[in-house]
């Protein structure tokens, strides 16, 4: 039986249909669900309205209206994403909304599923143990249509390019996350351990103009100049009051303590660097593949707006992290209560009076990731100046 179960697990098919299965459900389940309030008097929107915004953006763009303001009649909350990505959604916004949505969701689980079987040195199993360990958190980000699948999916794509020496692909996927979240930039990183860093940064900026270019084939200059000082004041004015499940959450939740965000953040990529400065092991697997891992930990714990449905990005750098981890007691004890806490929590394993009145107060969802980052950079410091023993050697 474990045979048969292992046997399964190390073969793509098997997870290549388990994706578009549950793809495919998120979408009918939105499809066939009925509209919903999201305020007590507000009005009905459908519930699929992440989709309605994004869908939206591509004709508030092409005609001319303002991509940040509030359409209420249409959809509720507001775009947050860039131009580009409202001229990159015209490809969905065009179908009718049974298609576009089903399209859409299958873009995010296949680019994550192919994106880690691009992965070298980690053998099939590996593969197939980390495609399942993610698959709960993606099918929470594709049953809300957020886009952290094809987020997760592009950074683990970038990094496998890299490794790969495909540097103008590895730099497109750096970028056009960065288009569809700002917080992408932080892959950027991945450039420091590879040799051509002067075409790493040519292609970075050709694929910066180009993509920044897009939208003009729908927009006038002068308006397109006006959407990005919309989009800025967006930016400068989301002030939250809420700081989601964050290092920011959690310090204040857990320690009564309100730093700035700005002192956070900055704190925070000060350690995140600091294995990176400290490494001179730019021919160390393990050690560029944890960079990976801290990469897409980084950008959820550290991002004040961290909710539910973006963990499936922390989550592709949990199971990264541990199946190519020795497992101890630590890294199994971290492990079991990011799984408890971090995926199973939101579900109905846990009742709705323990999650309302234990899990989200405490923001038990992204302390297990807090922990594995703090984790994953102890272990990046201890094998900082270790030669790699081999292809396949594990030493965290």
């Amino acid at each position: 039986m474990k045979d048969r179960l292992k046997s399964a697990v190390s073969k793509k098919a098997t997870l290549l249909i388990l994706y578009v299965v549950f793809a495919l459900a998120a979408s009918i389940q939105a499809l066939l669900t009925g509209p919903k309030k999201y305020v007590e008097e507000g009005e009905h929107y459908k519930v699929y309205n992440n989709y309605v915004i994004f869908k939206q953006s591509f004709h508030h763009l092409k005609d001319q209206q303002d991509l940040y303001a509030a359409y209420p009649q249409e959809q509720w909350d507001l775009y947050k994403y860039t131009p580009t990505f409202s001229a990159f959604f015209g490809l969905f916004a065009v179908l009718p909304d049974w298609l576009g949505l089903s399209a859409w969701n299958l873009l995010n689980a296949l680019v994550l599923l192919f994106a880690v079987y691009a992965l070298p040195r980690l053998d099939p199993l590996e593969k197939g143990l980390v495609l399942l360990i993610v698959l709960i958190e993606l099918m929470t980000s594709m049953q809300n249509d957020q886009s952290n699948g094809l987020i997760a999916g592009l950074l683990v794509f970038a990094f496998a390019l890299l490794e790969e020496k495909h540097w103008a692909l590895a730099a497109f996927c750096i970028v056009f996350s960065a288009y569809i979240k700002l917080f992408g930039v932080v892959g950027f990183a991945l450039f420091l351990f590879y040799p051509q860093k002067l075409k790493l940064a040519i292609y970075t900026v050709l694929w910066t103009v180009l993509l920044f270019f897009i939208p003009l084939l729908f927009v006038d200059l002068g308006h397109y100049l006006e959407l990005f000082r919309s989009y800025g004041d967006l930016l400068a004015n989301d002030h939250s009051t809420s700081y989601g499940y964050s290092v920011m959450g959690w310090l204040q939740t857990w320690f009564g303590l309100e730093l700035s965000k700005n002192i956070i953040v900055g704190l925070g990529a000060v350690i995140f660097l600091l294995p990176i400065l400290w490494s001179k092991l730019a021919t160390n697997f393990q050690f560029r593949l944890l960079t990976l891992v801290s990469v897409v930990l980084w950008i959820v714990i550290f991002n004040h707006k961290a909710e539910s449905p973006t963990f499936v990005i922390a989550m592709t750098g949990v199971a990264l992290w541990f199946v190519r981890s020795v497992k101890n007691g630590v890294n199994i004890g971290l492990f079991v209560f990011a799984i408890l806490f971090t995926t199973l929590s939101p579900t109905d394993i846990f009742p709705r009076p323990l999650r309302e009145g234990l899990v989200v107060p405490f923001v038990l969802k992204g302390v297990p990731c807090i922990l594995i980052w703090a984790k994953v950079i102890v272990d990046m410091l201890r094998i900082a100046h270790v030669p790699e023993a081999g292809p396949n050697s594990n030493t965290a």
